[in-house]
């Protein structure tokens, strides 16, 4: 696994990231200066007179996920066009830290490293932000899909735009809009995992209510749509919980391509459904694992089809 150069500067400890998250602490906004210079022009001391940026601002948070890419990732080169989602990177590291912990536990413990082990990231917008950061803290390889033309221009200049990235990560294209894996994946393709940032609203207007919470819990002056995303990364009929129940359905199709199928799920009140519906599609196992970034509860659910003797020889060929 790939050391950071630096340990991010000491600040209000934020214990609810994973222990391996390098975002804990404040961050160290003179440093990141020093690393993107670009940045300067966003920060200066918030109500409470301490250093930050305008979170409400887009060019600004686009800007410091710049330097934290740059700084702690070793991405030279990220951008995305102007109303495409701009993830916040603790909590996208987040993820990716325990999907390493979730093979690690079927691997007796032992994370499992480098090229030979390979993700698959459903939908992966514009940003590419899961590949990046699984590529850079743990060396997997990973492919990454998505159906908008725009998308796929801008993760293909991500990667072209950073020496080497061609070789540890590809990109697929959903030619379908209510397929998941099916045209994705084939036959002979092997996935130790599949990670999913799903598309959690049921229309536009509950995505625009979403949206508008969040600038009003900023408190900002000028409530605009600052946090950007399409409707297709921010909404689809039947919301995350149709969507996911279509990921678990086509998965069974595909049950010896992939050890663990993951999803992001935003809202709790939908994990005792898709429980009992993936325990009635089969699954030979089950877990649910909840993440916290600072007032937000979030969580993930992974499945698996591999049996015990199964799950054995998959270690045996691919992790040991």
């Amino acid at each position: 696994m790939q050391k950071p150069t630096k340990k991010p500067a000491r600040g209000a400890e934020k214990t609810n990231l994973h222990p391996r998250n390098l975002h804990r602490s404040s961050y160290d906004f003179e440093r990141l200066v020093v690393t993107l210079p670009a940045l300067k022009e966003f920060v200066r001391p918030n109500a409470f007179g301490t250093i930050s940026i305008d979170f409400a601002n887009p060019k600004a948070v686009k800007c410091l996920n710049q330097a934290l890419l740059k700084e702690y990732y070793h991405i030279n080169y990220w951008d995305i066009p102007d109303g495409y989602l701009c993830p916040p990177i603790p909590g996208r590291t987040d993820y990716m830290h325990y999907v390493a912990d979730l093979l690690a536990a079927s691997n007796g413990g032992k994370i499992p490293i480098g090229s030979a082990i390979s993700g698959l990231d459903i939908g992966a917008g514009a940003n590419l932000i899961y590949p990046l950061l699984a590529n850079s803290l743990y060396q997997w390889t990973m492919c990454a899909t998505e159906i908008d033309a725009v998308a796929l221009t801008n993760m293909q200049q991500i990667i072209q735009k950073n020496p080497g990235l061609d070789k540890v990560i590809t990109l697929r294209t959903q030619a379908h809009s209510t397929h998941i894996f099916q045209g994705i994946l084939s036959p002979n393709d092997l996935f130790d995992f599949t990670v999913c940032n799903p598309p959690f609203h049921a229309s536009a207007e509950e995505a625009f209510e979403q949206s508008s919470r969040k600038l009003r819990n900023l408190k900002t002056k000028n409530p605009v749509l600052n946090f950007g995303g399409l409707s297709h990364e921010l909404w689809c009929e039947g919301g995350e919980k149709l969507f996911v129940k279509r990921m678990i359905l086509e998965s069974k199709n595909f049950a010896s391509s992939c050890f663990w199928f993951t999803t992001l799920i935003s809202k709790g009140s939908s994990i005792d459904e898709l429980g009992k519906f993936l325990k009635e599609a089969g699954v030979q196992d089950l877990k649910m694992v909840e993440m916290s970034q600072g007032h937000k509860t979030s969580r993930f659910i992974a499945w698996t089809f591999l049996n015990k003797p199964q799950q054995k020889e998959w270690r045996k060929q691919r992790w040991m």
